[in-house]
This record gives structure tokens, sequence and C-alpha cells, in this order.
């Protein structure tokens, strides 16, 4: 994890969000949130695909920073999870930076 300090932390799943890595990656966003509850960013650089628990933990942790007033934001998504963000209207929730 980096750190920027103008949009909170920059998380780096590293691979997929799919089921296999959802309880290693939750754990690693809840510690980020309690630590940084303004928000923070999840580098998709790495993300070829999200899977349905993947948009789930997405979904938690956008939902968790809200409560707050803290905001999600999605860095370098490509394009086959850009439309499946789009298709779920999930766009419109995420702030999704080039």
């Amino acid at each position: 994890m980096s750190q920027d300090n103008t949009a909170g932390p920059v998380i780096d799943p590293c691979g997929d969000i799919v089921a296999s890595m959802a309880v290693v990656f939750k754990e690693r966003l809840r510690e980020s949130i309690a630590d940084n509850p303004g928000g923070l960013t999840i580098d998709m650089a790495r993300v070829a695909m999200v899977d349905s628990v993947g948009l789930g933990l997405l979904i938690a942790t956008h939902n968790s920073l809200t409560k707050t007033n803290g905001q999600l934001r999605l860095a370098n998504t490509c394009d086959d999870v850009l439309k499946l963000l789009r298709v779920m209207r999930l766009d419109r929730h995420f702030l999704i930076i080039p």
C-alpha cells in the first residue's frame, strides 16, 4: 500500500478481485478504512476480472466509506472491468480515475 496525501491510501490488489482472494483483500480494505475513513483508492492496473464476490466487496467498501463521508476511487481500470461497472451502474457510485 502506498500513500497519496490527496486521495488517501492506495491499495494494490495485485491481481483479479475474485472469491479466492476476497478474505485477505477484505481485511486489507477494512484496515485501510479504519485508518483512513476519508477515502481510499484501489489501483486496478493489475485487475483484469472482478467476479460477483469482488463486486460485493467493492460495494461494501463503498458503503463503509460513505458512512464517514469518505469516497472509494478506482484507478487504472481496464476496459472490461469498466464495462462491467457501467452495466451494473456502479460507475455512478465509485469515482473512476483514468
